[in-house]
């Protein structure tokens, strides 16, 4: 798997701060750009944890108890060729998620309580730790927006757990861990739209998929590890807009050395890039999340109102506790065409637009901690294993 530049303006991130990611063949990875800012920010404000659990109208905690027999290899459920027509609407079943509290402070003990490791020579000064994914399966199904309804949803592609259906709860990530992901003590589900090919209406499914747990900001001071079972979502599904050359939120061309990121020409439609054909640049897409969290939720009814972004100056006061970034580094290996592709949250528009991210993370309790204060708190470099050596 080979991750190359990033464009400028390509992913929302960083503020003042540059970071490189390590590639194959040492290729680094640069992000830059302007941070989408969330509320006024209270300095230090991540270094609370709150105690206190959610407020009215909180949904009961979530379902812990694991089922009692191995599910089966998702893949085998996964339709060969998806139709591109919309899924038949259902009524989501989520809301508010309080965490629980006792569970919580028990890690953030236990974070509070580890020691840093000794630093190798030679590693970056740069806040972040990684998993490496593979594609697992395809399946109709998000067990964040849709729990519980299978094939409520358009499809998507999944990473990660191999085990995750419509019915995956928090219980069945910690108990089913086989994973395609690197380290394998991340237990998470990642999933995202699947991609078509526009003319033979085939999906493409991305051939690499790198996840950064990072500080996003010029410091790490209250950082703290992600709570187990905490679900997110990155982008909109429902957006339909054009994403032409320079559009925000468009794929680009990755590559070795130098070359065009918006590509040698587009799609017919101008919402697709087709990379030079003479290079080994192949499509890329770059997901960012938010980095504050409200410390109470696990999951809210939008999947975005427990989470929020911060600054350099800390979290915002509704979301103190902060918490590594994820960003999704996706690669397709494919250069395009002229037909292009769809998504299969816009197989009707076929823009970009509606591009985005769900992430269901259940990482061992210790290792989350341990990388976190290593990497994120410590501003080092870590790969899969911990640290770089």
């Amino acid at each position: 798997m080979s991750y190359s530049a990033v464009p400028k303006g390509r992913a929302v991130l960083w503020g003042s701060l540059t970071v490189a990611a390590v590639a194959v063949a040492a290729t680094a990875v640069h992000l830059t750009g302007a941070l989408a800012a969330g509320p006024a920010p209270t300095t230090n404000a991540a270094q609370t944890v709150p105690a206190t659990a959610a407020g009215a109208g909180a949904a009961g905690a979530p379902t812990s108890t694991p089922k009692p027999t191995a599910k089966p290899t998702a893949s085998a459920k996964a339709s060969k060729n998806p139709p591109p027509a919309a899924p038949q609407q259902a009524t989501p079943k989520g809301g508010w998620i309080p965490v629980d509290q006792a569970a919580w402070q028990k890690q953030v003990a236990a974070y509070q309580a580890r020691k840093t490791d000794p630093v190798p020579a030679g590693v970056a000064d740069i806040p972040e730790f990684r998993a490496d994914c593979t594609y697992s399966h395809r399946l109709a199904d998000d067990p964040i927006v849709f729990p519980g309804l299978a094939g409520a949803s358009h499809m998507h592609s999944f990473f990660g757990n191999k085990a995750v259906d419509a019915d995956t709860t928090t219980g069945d990530l910690t108990r089913f861990t086989a994973t395609t992901c690197k380290p394998v003590l991340d237990h998470s589900s990642y999933w995202v739209p699947t991609l078509y090919d526009a003319a033979t209406k085939k999906p493409v499914e991305p051939t690499g998929f790198r996840v950064y747990y990072r500080s996003i900001r010029n410091n790490s001071t209250g950082m703290m590890p992600i709570p187990t079972g905490l679900r997110m979502i990155a982008g909109d599904a429902k957006k339909r807009v054009p994403t032409p050359r320079g559009a925000h939120g468009q794929f680009y061309c990755a590559f070795y050395g130098p070359g065009d990121l918006d590509g040698v020409a587009r799609s017919s439609n101008g919402n697709w890039p087709i990379c030079d054909p003479n290079s080994y640049a192949t499509l890329h897409y770059m997901l960012q999340y938010p980095d504050c969290w409200d410390g109470k939720n696990l999951d809210s009814p939008d999947h975005k109102k427990h989470v929020a972004y911060g600054t350099d100056k800390g979290c915002p006061a509704s979301h103190p506790v902060r918490i590594p970034s994820l960003t999704f580094d996706i690669q397709y290996g494919v250069k395009g065409t002229t037909q292009g592709y769809y998504l299969s949250s816009d197989p009707t528009g076929r823009t970009a637009s509606s591009m985005h991210g769900d992430a269901f993370l259940v990482w061992d309790t210790d290792a989350m901690n341990k990388r976190t204060k290593n990497c994120v708190l410590q501003r080092r470099q870590c790969d899969n294993d911990g640290y770089q050596n």
